[in-house]
């Protein structure tokens, strides 16, 4: 039972990605570009969290952290440069 629902996890996940990607695309302003570059972040954390609980891994828990906090940075990062012009004062 598990299993169906780790593939239907996928599944969803997978769908998100492709509609952040979307959006990513043809999104008509910057923040939405934005907006979208940081929901899939969190949609690569959930695909990687959802492979470590697949495969039964911990290295994959790991990896995702590391992928949240990088995330979080360029996201911010990233804000900063569109409102002001840099990055750091």
């Amino acid at each position: 039972m598990i299993g169906y629902a780790i593939a239907f996890g996928f599944v969803c996940v997978a769908l998100a990605q492709i509609m952040s990607m979307i959006r990513l695309i043809i999104g008509p302003g910057v923040g939405d570009r934005v907006l979208a570059l940081d929901t899939m972040s969190v949609n690569a954390v959930a695909l990687i969290v959802l492979l470590g609980i697949a495969g039964g891994t911990q290295i994959y828990f790991e990896a995702a952290l590391i992928i949240a906090m990088l995330g979080f940075v360029s996201t911010v990062a990233y804000c900063r440069f569109v409102l002001r012009g840099d990055i750091i004062e």
